[in-house]
């Protein structure tokens, strides 16, 4: 006999049909094979005390405070340990029960039926523009489009293309000067008919910049108000574009001047509920999510953010990490634009581990190396080391 203990991020349904598990037990096992912690804040103290038994009724538990038995406190926060299966078994149990419980049991519910994205795709990353944070990243007419073909050879998904820097402190600029600066690339693009070998994303919140780009063949907007001016949401709506809405506090001339948030994950998903709402009143049909990495956060707000990103998936949009050489790296390690690659793939790897559909890179051969062997780690074929 020999045992092996396997870590939670083993390919359970591949294992499970190679041991010929029956199809319908191996739904259910899968189910039972993945931990969630779920922590709830606020929670009605009778609705702790009957969560609490109801938890342990199915195999499930949940901490609470000493003294939540007795009522010592009007509410507490608690913390929720449950695999999928049980998650949804008291979703169903707490839709009977009073003091908020029929609400938690929704969010419950939506959290068991979160799932993974299948692929990440890799956006490149181009300014048009003299002054973002990566200097690498600048390029103007003939060296853009070389700078394009050799994202695209090197495996590129998409490829974002803006005309004004969003680095902490930047200037904003009249959307005129803007255009000019990206209409060359656009044109040339257009003619090369470049938007049939990959998709295009224009970075930007300027309307007449967007729509001279999505008139131009591409296909994502990625803006960082997130829809906040109608007039892009209408756009976006019109041409059937995929918007990209990011969390940004602030405006770039202020975003880093002392962040502060009373509930950084709530507020956040409170931010995206009600621009998913607009999108859907705009007739926006493909939304991609973006937590905002550095736009009005702290070092800790953007590690917790990565850390906790599955968080997000529960509102079954795929999601985009940009953590591309940007200063938190520095405020970790000391290091410079150029110096920060390693801790950009580390960040990445571990967002992808997380849920993230999409990642913003300024190294798209690197990435593409990098997601290739983490992928590799955990794909069907690596099972057959059992």
């Amino acid at each position: 006999m020999r045992v092996e203990h396997l870590t939670s991020q083993s390919d359970v349904s591949v294992l499970l049909e190679r041991l010929d598990v029956d199809a319908g037990g191996r739904k259910i096992l899968a189910q039972k094979s993945k931990l969630h912690l779920i922590f709830i804040r606020d929670l009605h103290v009778g609705a702790a005390n009957i969560l609490k038994q109801d938890a342990l009724s199915i195999g499930a538990d949940l901490a609470v405070p000493k003294g939540t038995i007795v009522a010592k406190t009007k509410a507490v926060d608690a913390l929720l340990m449950a695999t999928e299966r049980q998650l949804l078994e008291l979703s169903r149990k707490e839709l009977a029960q009073p003091f908020g419980l029929k609400e938690l049991a929704g969010e419950l519910k939506r959290f068991a039926m979160m799932r993974h994205p299948e692929m990440t795709s890799i956006m490149g990353v181009v300014n048009a523009n003299d002054d973002s944070f990566y200097s690498a990243s600048r390029f103007q007419g003939k060296a853009a489009i070389i700078q394009i073909e050799e994202m695209i050879d090197a495996g590129a998904d998409i490829v974002d293309i803006g005309g004004v820097s969003s680095r902490p402190g930047s200037m904003s600029v009249d959307e005129t000067e803007e255009l000019s600066r990206v209409r060359p690339i656009i044109d040339t693009l257009y003619e090369q008919r470049l938007y049939e070998r990959v998709t295009f994303s224009i970075d930007s919140y300027a309307p007449s910049v967007i729509a001279y780009a999505l008139e131009h063949g591409f296909g994502i907007v990625n803006d960082i108000t997130g829809l906040e001016n109608d007039a892009v949401a209408e756009l976006c709506g019109t041409y059937h574009t995929t918007a990209v809405i990011m969390h940004m506090q602030g405006t770039p001339q202020t975003m880093q001047c002392r962040p502060e948030y009373d509930d950084l994950i709530a507020q956040i998903g409170a931010f995206f509920e009600t621009r998913i709402e607009k999108a859907e009143r705009f007739g926006i049909d493909d939304v991609v999510l973006d937590v905002g990495i550095g736009f009005g956060k702290t070092l800790g707000h953007n590690l917790k953010l990565i850390r906790d990103l599955e968080h997000f998936l529960k509102y079954d949009k795929p999601l985009l990490v940009g953590a591309s050489r940007k200063s938190m790296i520095d405020a970790i390690c000391a290091a410079t634009p150029k110096q920060r690659l390693p801790g950009t793939l580390a960040l990445h790897l571990e967002a992808v581990r997380n849920g993230a559909a999409m990642l913003r890179v300024h190294d798209v051969k690197e990435h593409v190396q990098a997601l290739n062997v983490f992928k590799a780690i955990y794909d069907e074929e690596s099972a057959s080391g059992y």
